[in-house]
């Protein structure tokens, strides 16, 4: 790879942007993710793309997400809300997201 090509590369991985997401049902079962596309991602829960949790339990609202720099970031951010009680997810949504309401329109 030439000089210039590879500084192209890293100035791409350091301009990405990497998503911990919260997704809820109707009944407010959660489920927390990590993405490097948020829009795509949340596309394929909303269509049950890939059979499994979000599927089974229709959890397919954008409800909370944050933004990183850096994978490493993100993936511990998903490990510490996975650790996290119930109430205080819950907590960390109203927060910013007090009436729950689906966050998936705001995305451009």
């Amino acid at each position: 790879m030439t000089p210039t090509a590879e500084r192209g590369r890293i100035r791409q991985v350091r301009d990405h942007h990497y998503y911990v997401y919260v997704l809820a049902s109707s009944r407010r079962v959660l489920y927390i993710g990590v993405t490097g596309d948020l829009l795509k991602r949340v596309i394929q829960h909303k269509e049950k793309f890939t059979p499994g949790f979000t599927a089974r339990y229709n959890v397919n609202r954008l409800v909370y997400y944050e933004v990183y720099g850096h994978i490493r970031d993100a993936i511990a951010r998903e490990k510490q809300l996975k650790r996290w009680t119930r109430a205080r997810k819950n907590s960390l949504i109203e927060s910013m997201n007090p009436k729950w309401q689906d966050l998936f329109p705001t995305l451009s």
